[in-house]
């Protein structure tokens, strides 16, 4: 079996406008390229690849999709884990993943 790829980013959490409470977190530019170049043929509704993350202490299953303004992905960012890891809008963080394809 391949040792799949953990991907390291460090991004500042940011809001979107127009969905209440929703924060996301940015996949930098290459990293996004050489994602969509490996798994994009396999994502599923909206572009999504699902993933798991490492997040402080917190571990979670998640997707990331696609940003058509930006060309890169996005992570959601889930309110329990911003409860547990103290993280607010504007704070710079570092997580990491596995795509689960």
């Amino acid at each position: 079996m391949m040792k799949k790829k953990i991907y390291k980013v460090k991004s500042k959490v940011w809001l979107y406008i127009g969905m209440a409470g929703w924060h996301f977190l940015s996949v930098d530019k290459k990293q996004s390229v050489e994602i969509k170049e490996k798994y994009g043929h396999g994502g599923r509704g909206f572009g999504s690849i699902p993933v798991r993350v490492t997040l402080g202490k917190s571990v979670w299953e998640t997707s990331i999709f696609p940003d058509k303004q930006s060309g890169t992905y996005v992570l959601p960012l889930k309110a329990k884990v911003r409860r547990d890891e103290d993280i607010h809008a504007e704070d710079s963080v570092i997580f990491s993943f596995v795509v689960r394809l």
